[in-house]
């Protein structure tokens, strides 16, 4: 049975999947060719230390994902905003994951150009997506 992490995380993964043409992978290395739409690296992130309540006991968690977020080619300036435009706009169709989280909230990425060899450069950033949510288990 997943747990409340894996279930919240898988729902993010599919959010993702909802923007159009751009592939969603999860916890993978970068592939040696970015789709010209971009792509998306969806990685765990850190839960952090929960606040506790003990009646009934909860675990509440602030829980720190990232989306790399990857362009390449000539037009990668736009290519990079418009993915980052239809990122917040997916993740604002459903702030709570189908239910199974309380808030998802991205912050703001910080993008880099990536010279590549041969090729032309990449844009990329980490986007952190934060997972407000509770459980009875820090294990569940």
């Amino acid at each position: 049975m997943p747990t409340t992490r894996e279930t919240i995380l898988t729902a993010l993964a599919d959010l993702l999947r909802t923007v159009p043409h751009v592939p969603v992978l999860r916890g993978e290395i970068l592939p040696e060719r970015v789709p010209s739409a971009g792509l998306l690296i969806l990685r765990d992130g850190d839960p952090g230390e929960p606040g506790v309540t003990l009646s009934p006991l909860r675990y509440h968690y602030q829980h720190r994902a990232e989306i790399e977020a990857v362009v390449q080619g000539t037009e990668r300036d736009m290519t990079f905003a418009t993915l980052c435009a239809r990122i917040g706009a997916a993740l604002a169709v459903d702030r709570t994951l189908g239910g199974r989280c309380d808030w998802v909230e991205a912050e703001a990425p910080r993008p880099v150009d990536l010279p590549v060899e041969g090729a032309a450069a990449l844009k990329a950033a980490v986007i952190p997506v934060i997972l407000h949510y509770s459980t009875a288990d820090p294990l569940a």
